[in-house]
C-alpha cells in the first residue's frame, strides 16, 4: 500500500466532489497533504458541502457535468469517480442523468485518467447485487438485478461503471479499482433524499411518525461515512484491481433501526407502514472478509456515536417539534 508520506502534494480529481461521501473524501484527502480538484454540476450535490474550503490554496472547484468530456491542467495521480445520483428519489426523477453518470462520466473519467496515467477509483454500490438470493452478499456474488425495474438506471449504470473500468484496466493497463459501497450515513446527508436515515431522522425531529415501508423485516448495513472514505482511501492506494465490499456487517431490520432512532429520541415508536417499493431489496450484508485481508480495513465507530453525530447535523435543517 502506498505511503500516504509518499503521496503528500500529489494531486486527486474527484468528480461528484459536492455530493455527500465524496465531499468527505476531500476532506481525507487534503487532511493527507493532497491538493485536490473537484467537478460537480450540484444536480444533487451542494455548495454548502465544500463551503468550509472556501480558500484553501491545495483545493480547486470546477463547475461541470462529467458526463460531458473535461479536462484538468497539470499532473494528477488519483482520479476518483463518485459522480452519480444516488437516492430511490433520484431514480424516479433523474434516470437519463444516473445512466449518464454510470456511462458517458465513467469513460470521460477513464480517459482523463488514462491521459494522465493516474491510478482510477470507481465508486460502485451494493445495489450491483440486486435483490440478494445469497447473504452475506460477497463480490464473487453476480447479483440478481431487474434490467428494466424503476431502480435499474442506478443498478445498470454502477455495473455498467464497474464493466468499462475492468475495460480500461485489462485493454490499457490503467491501475484502477471498484469500492462497492453498502448504505452509508452520516453529516451532509440530503434530508430529501429517500434513504431512510434522513428520512426517519426528518420524521423524529418533525414529531411525525417513522414511514416503513412493507412489514419492517427488510434489513440493511449501515456505515459510518468516515469509516467508508477510510476504507476508500485505503483501496486507492492499494495494489488490487477487483470489486471490494465497503460496508458496516452489523445488520438491522427497518423495524429495529425504526427502534433505535425513536430510543435515541426517547419518543414511542409510531410506524406509518406504506407498500414495499418495487425490486426492494429484502435482505444487504456485506462480507468483508476481502477488504479486511488486503486493506486490513473493517468499521470503528459505532452505531450509536454515528447515528447521534449525524441527528445533530440535521438539527439546523429541520425545525424541531
Amino acid at each position: 500500500m502506498k505511503s500516504i508520506q509518499d503521496l503528500k502534494g500529489k494531486t486527486a480529481v474527484v468528480t461528484g466532489g459536492a455530493g455527500f461521501v465524496p465531499s468527505h473524501l476531500i476532506d481525507r484527502l487534503l487532511a493527507d497533504g493532497l491538493r485536490v480538484v473537484a467537478l460537480d454540476n450540484f444536480v444533487t450535490g451542494h455548495a454548502r458541502n465544500l463551503a468550509h474550503l472556501e480558500g484553501n490554496a491545495a483545493f480547486q472547484f470546477i463547475e461541470h457535468d462529467v458526463a460531458l468530456p473535461f479536462d484538468v491542467e497539470g499532473p494528477v495521480d488519483f482520479v476518483f469517480h463518485m459522480a452519480s445520483p444516488a437516492s430511490p428519489i433520484d431514480y424516479v426523477q433523474i434516470p437519463i442523468e444516473t445512466l449518464k453518470a454510470g456511462s458517458y462520466a465513467s469513460h470521460n473519467s477513464l480517459d482523463l485518467a488514462l491521459r494522465k496515467k493516474a491510478t482510477y477509483l470507481v465508486a460502485s454500490t451494493s445495489e450491483v447485487y440486486g435483490d440478494p438470493e445469497i447473504h452475506p452478499q460477497r463480490e464473487e456474488y453476480w447479483g440478481n438485478v431487474n434490467s428494466i425495474g424503476v431502480r435499474s438506471c442506478y443498478d445498470e449504470a454502477k455495473r455498467y461503471a464497474e464493466a468499462a473500468t475492468m475495460a480500461y484496466h485489462r485493454a490499457h493497463g490503467l491501475d484502477t479499482k471498484i469500492v462497492r459501497i453498502f448504505n452509508t450515513y452520516g453529516p451532509r446527508m440530503r434530508l430529501d433524499d429517500g434513504r431512510v436515515v434522513p428520512a426517519f431522522i426528518g420524521q423524529a425531529l418533525r414529531g411525525e411518525p417513522l414511514t416503513i415501508f412493507g412489514d419492517g423485516s427488510q434489513t440493511r448495513s449501515f456505515c459510518y461515512v468516515s469509516d467508508l472514505v477510510d476504507g476508500i482511501w485505503r483501496l486507492a492506494r492499494s495494489n488490487y484491481n477487483l470489486p471490494v465490499n465497503c460496508g458496516n456487517p452489523h445488520e438491522m431490520s427497518m423495524l429495529q433501526f425504526a427502534e433505535a432512532i425513536s430510543g435515541v429520541f426517547g419518543i414511542e415508536l409510531k410506524v406509518d407502514p406504506k407498500p414495499l417499493p418495487p425490486d426492494d431489496p429484502k435482505v444487504r450484508k456485506p462480507d468483508i472478509s476481502r477488504a479486511k485481508e488486503i486493506l486490513g480495513w473493517e468499521p470503528v465507530v459505532p452505531f450509536d456515536k454515528g447515528i447521534r453525530e449525524t441527528i445533530e447535523y440535521f438539527r439546523d435543517f429541520v425545525p424541531v417539534a
